[in-house]
């Protein structure tokens, strides 16, 4: 199943405006998510669980890597692999 990149990217800034209570102007495709303070671990988790709940895909331990979550253009990529799947 084909998933809309522009949507999905659009979702998961929408999950990061309205978790972290941050400025959507900020919130870039590629602004670094944890380095620019606005998710923490436990951030992190919930992360996780909304893009599971969301997408309709597993995270196994592997995936739990900076690389994959570092950004929304990171997010979205990660997503489009797993649903491949």
């Amino acid at each position: 199943m084909a998933i809309d990149t522009a949507t999905t990217k659009e979702k998961i800034r929408n999950y990061i405006v309205q978790s972290s209570h941050a400025d959507a102007d900020k919130i870039k495709d590629e602004s670094m998510i944890f380095r620019e303070g606005f998710f923490d671990s436990m951030g992190f988790i919930m992360l996780i669980t909304f893009l599971e709940e969301e997408f309709g895909i597993k995270t196994a331990d592997s995936d739990l890597i900076e690389e994959n979550f570092e950004s929304i253009n990171a997010i979205s990529e990660f997503i489009q692999r797993k649903s491949q799947n």
